[in-house]
């Protein structure tokens, strides 16, 4: 199947898409490319909107690309400030190692595991210097951050904002660089996130990664993910 027709599948029901042109399945490598999501073990189990993302990877892996889950037991000590009025509280190693036990196989019960590559951030970042990891946030400015709306609504009403906060998008963001993602996809709260990522691909001299994102689920209350 050719890469149109691909993307005419995968993108259906879509709601951001950067960009087209960046979606090919020999973008990158001569196999199958690698379409990526994640989540922080900010919790014990994976819940129904891990779901969505996680049957849109179905997809990807039914039609034979190479699928990267990756658990944030790095980013998870940090905490996605993703729709946050306020910072999330820190979570300590043990609690995050804890939570993540499970979800590779709950990961199961939706794609093939035995074909999928799981990797765990603190891999990555565990080896990093001091310099290696400061030298992350170069890539990026505060103003481009506080384009975000959570972040801008929470300047405007003066609700603090932790330097350890403006962090996060910059470390998921190289996530993309280690893994060498072709596609990133996941909810319409993390579309800030996957295009800091983009940018800083590019500051690695990486092709930026295609985003997909999706709507979210809500709670019975209509608000609350």
């Amino acid at each position: 199947m050719t890469p149109e027709a691909q993307l005419e599948i995968l993108a259906r029901n879509c709601v951001d898409l950067h960009s087209a042109t960046n979606f090919s399945p020999s973008s990158r490598r001569a196999g199958p490319c690698a379409s990526s999501t994640g989540a922080d073990p900010s919790a014990p189990d994976l819940h129904l909107g891990h779901s969505v993302p996680i049957w849109r990877l179905r997809q990807f892996q039914e039609l034979g690309h190479q699928i990267v889950f990756i658990i944030g037991d790095f980013t998870g000590m940090i905490g996605d400030p993703s729709g946050r009025s306020k910072t999330r509280p820190m979570l300590t190693p043990e609690q995050i190692a804890a939570n993540a036990q499970t979800y590779a196989a709950q990961l199961g019960r939706i794609l093939d595991v035995d074909k999928c590559e799981v990797r765990y951030n603190s891999e990555w970042f565990s080896k990093m210097t001091t310099a290696e990891f400061l030298a992350i946030a170069s890539h990026y400015t505060l103003a481009r951050m506080l384009e975000r709306d959570d972040f801008a609504l929470r300047f405007r009403d003066e609700i603090p904002i932790s330097m350890l906060e403006m962090m996060y998008p910059l470390v998921q963001a190289y996530d993309s660089v280690a893994v060498d993602s072709d596609i990133e996809i996941g909810g319409t709260d993390q579309l800030f996130n996957f295009l800091v990522g983009r940018d800083i691909m590019r500051a690695y001299n990486k092709p930026p990664q295609c985003v997909m994102t999706w709507p979210l689920l809500v709670g019975l209350d209509g608000k609350t993910r």
